[in-house]
């Protein structure tokens, strides 16, 4: 069984998506594979909007989609806090994701990078503040920069995103088991189930 989320490191909901995956990986014996998108792109692609643009024109609706996401991560006892500086422009961090995929750090670079967003408040559209916060984390932050300037660095991250749209992807967090898709942190319990159904 083929088991893959993908993501985007500005999603709130994808971070708490990131932090149940190891459990769903020792419960079922499947390592899930990380694909990373640009949600602006999908967006784009789809016609879709982020929920602060969808539910602007209804503010409760707005507020409980806030409330929502602070009642999951006490829920769940995960750290949480809200970026201030959100929405940020993810596009730096998620082409570094993609220039990563497939290398020996890149669960520690997403990691990293869903920890400065989501824990530590940082600015991670500021290339100095994804700077600091790499090489913190033993990361050639200079090198990985230029990586990410690369046309083939850009053009990955432009293909990943086409092909999950291509395949229903409508937003993050998404997850697939085999050809299976669902959407969002509360549909998690279902595609572990269907993870285990497709042993």
């Amino acid at each position: 069984m083929k088991a893959e989320f993908l993501f985007d490191f500005g999603s709130p909901n994808a971070y708490i998506a990131h932090t149940q995956i190891p459990g769903i990986e020792s419960r079922t014996g499947v390592t899930v594979e990380y694909v990373p998108v640009l949600l602006g792109g999908v967006f784009k692609l789809t016609g879709n909007q982020s929920p602060i643009e969808a539910f602007k024109p209804v503010p409760a609706k707005l507020e409980y989609f806030s409330r929502d996401v602070r009642d999951w991560v006490e829920y769940l006892g995960i750290p949480y806090r809200r970026n201030p500086h959100f929405p940020v422009n993810t596009l730096a961090v998620m082409r570094g994701a993609a220039a990563l995929r497939g290398a020996d750090r890149f669960a520690d670079y997403v990691d990293t990078v869903y920890r400065a967003m989501w824990v530590d408040e940082k600015k991670m559209d500021d290339p100095a503040v994804i700077g600091e916060v790499l090489t913190a984390a033993g990361f050639d932050a200079a090198a990985l920069a230029a990586r990410t300037a690369e046309p083939e660095v850009k053009q990955k991250l432009i293909d990943l995103t086409q092909g999950a749209v291509d395949r229903g992807v409508f937003g993050s967090p998404a997850f697939f088991a085999g050809d299976r898709q669902f959407y969002g942190k509360d549909r998690m319990h279902l595609f572990e189930a269907a993870i285990e159904r497709g042993k």
